[in-house]
């Protein structure tokens, strides 16, 4: 006889968990307003910058009106990709938030 596995909750719940991001992310978008072609427009390096400074750049933006933590208009997806880096990797996202350290 053939059984049938029949899925964990903990797999229930991340399966869910993937479907709602997709159907959230399909309802992104970027106005055309907000991507700019010229040389000047930031790109990814600037993104990466900003990321970088997204913690220090929000806390001056609950103060000030001068103070951005996303510079528009930009390139688009250099951009972002660079803001996304730059919050993760320098801006010590992908370190504080794992569990597992070594030393420890």
């Amino acid at each position: 006889m053939f059984t049938i596995a029949i899925p964990s909750t903990k797999t229930i719940r991340a399966s869910a968990a993937i479907a709602a991001l997709a159907f959230l992310s399909a309802c992104a978008s970027q106005i055309d307003a907000g991507v700019a072609q010229s040389a000047e427009a930031p790109g990814f390096w600037w993104g990466l910058w900003h990321g970088f400074i997204f913690p220090w750049a929000w806390i001056g933006s609950l103060f000030s009106e001068q103070i951005a933590v996303y510079a528009v208009p930009n390139t688009g997806g250099w951009y972002d990709f660079g803001f996304f880096i730059g919050i993760t990797v320098l801006g010590g996202g992908s370190f504080f938030g794992s569990r597992s350290r070594s030393g420890r």
